[in-house]
């Protein structure tokens, strides 16, 4: 493996370089892209251009950057086994509430958004598909969370907690007796913890085994959130639906996650 003098290799720079659009708001400088990548721009200038020729990048007429259409027909393979089986259940959801619904799993400390269909609603977006929030922060991920190992809840807990709002719950030990509810209740809501103005409400899609593969949830106006409750027939209704699609796809199991579930 060929490293530079910095002890950096080629990939490390080119992966670092596709890592700057992970949350970029829109397209990027390549000032701005050897910023974020730690390069020179030089170095940058080289290796953006190579990949604008392979299609992982697209060059804008303001010469600015965005992640290309190559790259992201190569990404919807990454847990598409998972999404596909899930879909029509999602699409059924959506159809029942006419709220944004979704479907997340697992990857390390996050949430990583599968699939999500949306709502003509004006809700505040805090995610999208491929995006990724701190389990903490979302009810999808407070769901993952709760149904955790235990020892996988207390490393997460021992680490700093981001308020992504006033509101988020970012103390440990009121944390961790919130945990114990979802578990016992089998549902997780956030009220403004993500975002302004939204809330969401999430249960766990469980194996026969017991092993929750993953979450579904819905996400409204925060005007909504004392009703939010009432869909809890429809979520539970759905996740068993998708947990026996699933079992019947085994292919369906292989998550693009670092582990999810007991």
């Amino acid at each position: 493996m060929v490293r530079d003098a910095t002890g950096r290799t080629v990939t490390s720079k080119v992966l670092a370089i596709l890592a700057a659009f992970e949350s970029a708001p829109g397209a990027l400088s390549l000032s701005q892209i050897a910023q974020s990548a730690d390069l020179p721009l030089p170095t940058a200038h080289r290796l953006v251009a190579e990949l604008v020729q392979w299609g992982a990048l697209e060059r804008e007429e303001s010469g600015r950057y965005t992640v290309g259409m190559r790259l992201w027909e190569v990404a919807q393979m990454a847990g598409w086994q998972l999404r596909d089986t899930a879909r029509p259940f999602l699409q059924d959801l959506f159809s029942l509430t006419q709220e944004t619904a979704h479907l997340a799993v697992r990857e390390g400390r996050e949430a990583l958004y599968v699939d999500r269909v949306y709502s003509s609603k004006r809700v505040p977006r805090a995610s999208r598909v491929g995006g990724r929030l701190p389990l903490h922060a979302t009810a999808v991920g407070k769901v993952l969370l709760a149904y955790e190992e235990p020892w996988f809840q207390q490393a997460y807990l021992k680490q700093p907690m981001e308020s992504l709002t006033s509101r988020t719950h970012s103390n440990a030990r009121q944390f961790q007796r919130e945990l114990r509810t979802v578990s016992t209740n089998g549902y997780a809501t956030t009220h403004e913890e993500v975002r302004a103005g939204s809330c969401s409400i999430a249960v766990p899609v469980m194996l026969d085994d017991g092993r929750v593969i993953a979450a579904i949830g819905l996400v409204m106006l925060s005007t909504q959130a004392r009703s939010m409750s009432r869909f809890l027939p429809p979520l539970r209704g759905v996740a068993q639906r998708i947990a026996v699609a699933v079992a019947r796809h085994p292919a369906a199991l292989r998550l693009p996650v670092g582990g999810t579930g007991k």
